[in-house]
């Protein structure tokens, strides 16, 4: 689907305006200094990613406190909260913080853990004017040792001018080891935050198009999908998946899958 756009569910929590994916949700928190938002995940496992600023959290009986670091998306690595289906929690802001609360169904019982920086992977995928730079958060790729039932999250980081998910993917149906269903979101932001990316969005139903700015979220139930940055700007997402397992497949446009095969030519050339 297109994008929608964030609305205020109460002073702290904006939710989405819609949604049509099944299984994930995302909501984005931002509190002040010592504000405090209280929750219940009930029958989903959420995790909570430090977009900017520094937060106390308290799971059931655990306490992770100043939790986070970077003073924005584009300032370094992110700390992350996972947070167990059937807890109970609290988040106390300490100073102002911006947290994403990424969300899937789940009845796994697990204890709650936090992701440090130095437990995200780093690195860049594709080559010349389509590379961009990722962080991996939650994934078996990345992370083996974390336990999730189905989330999958990371950040893209797409350079000045640069194509971002290119050839555009798409992940439909489970066939593998070639295709793995998920659902997946973006959630974007863009440095300077005046400027602006694009977004390419299609499947057998629509083929749309939109202006990708802060805040602006791209919902991908089924489709491919492709994001490019203006020149002068570098556009950030956070990505997020859920399905029926962990193992990620992608299926690429097979009209521009070529342009995959080029990767390994192009590093070779030093682009």
């Amino acid at each position: 689907m297109k994008y929608f756009t964030l609305i205020p569910q109460n002073h702290w929590v904006n939710s989405l305006s819609e949604n049509p994916c099944r299984l994930l949700d995302f909501q984005l928190l931002k509190l002040n200094d010592d504000d405090v938002y209280e929750g219940e995940s009930d029958d989903r496992e959420i995790l909570a990613v430090i977009l900017g600023g520094k937060a106390n959290f308290r799971i059931g009986e655990q306490q992770f406190l100043k939790v986070g670091g970077r003073p924005n998306v584009f300032a370094g690595k992110p700390h992350s909260v996972y947070i167990p289906c059937k807890a109970k929690f609290s988040i106390g802001a300490a100073g102002p913080v911006e947290i994403a609360m990424v969300s899937a169904p789940a009845n796994i019982q697990v204890p709650t853990y936090l992701i440090p920086p130095d437990h995200v992977t780093q690195g860049t995928w594709g080559a010349a004017n389509f590379s961009r730079n990722y962080h991996q958060i939650l994934t078996l790729a990345g992370q083996p040792d974390l336990p999730a039932q189905r989330l999958i999250v990371g950040e893209t980081y797409t350079p000045s001018g640069n194509w971002s998910t290119f050839p555009p993917h798409k992940h439909e149906i489970d066939n593998l080891p070639n295709e793995a269903f998920h659902e997946e979101m973006y959630y974007f932001k863009v440095s300077p935050a005046d400027g602006f990316g694009l977004c390419r969005y299609y499947n057998d139903e629509l083929d749309t198009s939109f202006v990708v700015k802060n805040d602006s979220i791209l919902m991908a139930p089924k489709g491919y999908h492709t994001v490019v940055s203006a020149p002068g700007y570098t556009t950030y997402y956070l990505w997020f998946l859920a399905g029926n397992q962990r193992v990620q497949a992608t299926l690429d446009d097979p009209d521009l899958s070529w342009v995959s095969r080029m990767v390994p030519v192009l590093k070779l050339l030093g682009h």
